[in-house]
């Protein structure tokens, strides 16, 4: 249940990835604008689902805010409780991850190949000197059985499990240190469907157990749908529009979120077939030369010339329902 407490501030903040040109003598010719001047916040207790096309910057979202290597913010703030993370360095950082953690996209690539189980889950305890020894056995036990796998597992390698499998693994390496916020980075979009509501239904659990936060990224919208309280439609680095999940599909307000939406299979003939679907025109734009004023207007339907003069502000609408587009009316 979410509580009115804000866990996570994140204001204006800009992701720039500079691009280079020549060998020896190196300069910057350009820059790939990744995120580029997003707000929101995510209370605790909430899961704030994160949505957009492929490319448009939403893991880069994730990575930003917990300041992985050579993810760096070029500007803005993001608040974590009282900490602005963006001028925290050195330990000061690494102590504050310990209430922050990842799961990653792919359960493949995330885990070492060459580490046990064991080794994996317990290599955050011992990093940030939680526990030692016999100490680190017994919570990694838990946290296997945690996540319904079989703590006997623990000597083994993940070349040994399933995709499923190894996604749980990655979760119970994130509850190790005992977090209040977990970024999912599109979790469950290498797994097959199958077994999708399986990890999904785990994490409901555990934030029902442990009061955990979410940033639930995907592109998978009824999924977005099942497991959040509110949506941020994100589009080319910028968030569009962002309210609670009920009210986002039954008065989508932005172009792109309807297009989105009419993309959506409804599992009903006689709806479906009456519904009239949204068709793009047009390709995304690079995000090395974005368009001017509005991200969108080149691919919207409706767009008019002050789309192209002003960028839209970021204001709301409703009750706490947010949207950037000039056409939408207060």
């Amino acid at each position: 249940m979410s509580s009115n407490k804000v866990l996570l501030r994140v204001e204006k903040l800009v992701k720039h990835f500079p691009i280079y040109q020549g060998i020896i003598v190196q300069r910057q010719v350009g820059a790939v604008h990744a995120v580029d001047g997003i707000s929101f916040d995510i209370h605790q207790g909430e899961t704030l689902g994160l949505v957009g096309e492929s490319g448009c910057g939403k893991s880069t979202t994730g990575r930003t805010i917990l300041q992985l290597p050579n993810y760096r913010p070029t500007a803005g703030s993001v608040e974590f409780g009282d900490l602005d993370l963006v001028h925290l360095k050195g330990e000061e950082l690494r102590k504050t991850r310990r209430k922050m953690q990842m799961i990653f996209q792919d359960p493949y690539a995330s885990l070492n190949p060459r580490m046990t189980v064991g080794e994996i889950i317990g290599e955050p305890l011992v990093i940030h000197n939680v526990a030692r020894g016999k100490a680190v056995q017994e919570r990694v036990e838990n946290l296997l059985e945690l996540v319904g796998l079989n703590p006997a597992f623990e000597n083994r390698y993940p070349h040994e499990f399933s995709g499923g499998q190894r996604q749980r693994i990655g979760v119970a390496r994130a509850l190790a240190l005992q977090p209040e916020l977990i970024i999912c980075d599109e979790p469950i979009s290498a797994l097959d469907v199958s077994i999708q509501a399986q990890v999904v239904n785990l994490l409901e659990d555990l934030q029902k157990q442990f009061n955990l936060t979410y940033l639930f990224i995907a592109h998978d919208l009824s999924m977005v749908r099942h497991i959040s309280d509110r949506i941020a439609v994100m589009y080319l680095g910028v968030i569009v529009e962002l309210t609670g999940r009920q009210e986002l599909y039954d008065n989508p307000l932005h172009p792109y979120t309807k297009a989105l939406l009419s993309a959506v299979p409804i599992p009903d003939p006689l709806v479906e077939e009456q519904r009239q679907r949204v068709i793009l025109k047009g390709e995304i734009p690079s995000p090395v030369n974005p368009p001017s004023g509005c991200r969108f207007r080149t691919r919207c339907p409706i767009a008019e010339s002050i789309c192209a003069e002003e960028r839209p502000e970021w204001r709301e609408v409703g009750s706490s329902h947010f949207v950037a587009c000039h056409l939408v009316k207060d």
